[in-house]
């Protein structure tokens, strides 16, 4: 396990996971409505917004759970958790695969380029919301969860070792 003295900021990731879930609404509606209606301000300012949110928060969020979460996991000799926690790494992989693709279309769409082919950015767009979705559920039904539980052991562990030295009887 990595220092005891820095347990993953949970607060903060969880946070992070309900702005994702709700930036992944808001670019779910904005291809949608970019189909049925075309582009107009309210969606240069949205596809601006979810943009600049995927490129920067999400990715600094995974590059985050890749340095705090991931490493203790991977090593708890735990074959199960290992392979949730490869294939969430393998998940990183395809999620940023496919915002390559779909980020260029936010910009154009946000710069009030059209010639964005409103169709494929639905196709990105599904592909990139089934991707985030899936991936969010396996880290807060299993790895978070899993993560918490053994920092608190690892911590509880920490006191008691601290409590025998100040009365060693």
């Amino acid at each position: 396990m990595a220092k005891l003295d820095t347990p993953p900021p949970f607060d903060a990731l969880d946070a992070c996971h309900r702005q994702i879930q709700q930036h992944l609404v808001q670019l779910g509606r904005l291809a949608h409505h970019v189909v049925d209606h075309g582009i107009d301000d309210s969606v240069r300012q949205q596809a601006q917004a979810v943009e600049a949110f995927f490129s920067g928060t999400s990715r600094q969020h995974h590059a985050q759970e890749e340095a705090t979460v991931f490493p203790a996991l991977l090593a708890s000799g735990n074959d199960e958790l290992a392979a949730a926690v490869r294939s969430l790494q393998q998940d990183h992989g395809w999620i940023e695969e496919n915002w390559i693709e779909l980020a260029p279309r936010l910009r154009a769409l946000a710069s009030g380029n059209g010639w964005i082919d409103e169709m494929e950015l639905l196709g990105y767009a599904e592909v990139f919301l089934e991707l985030m979705n899936d991936h969010i559920a396996l880290e807060e039904s299993l790895i978070y969860p899993e993560s918490k539980a053994q920092w608190a052991q690892a911590l509880a562990a920490r006191e008691r070792r601290m409590e025998a030295l100040r009365h060693p009887d």
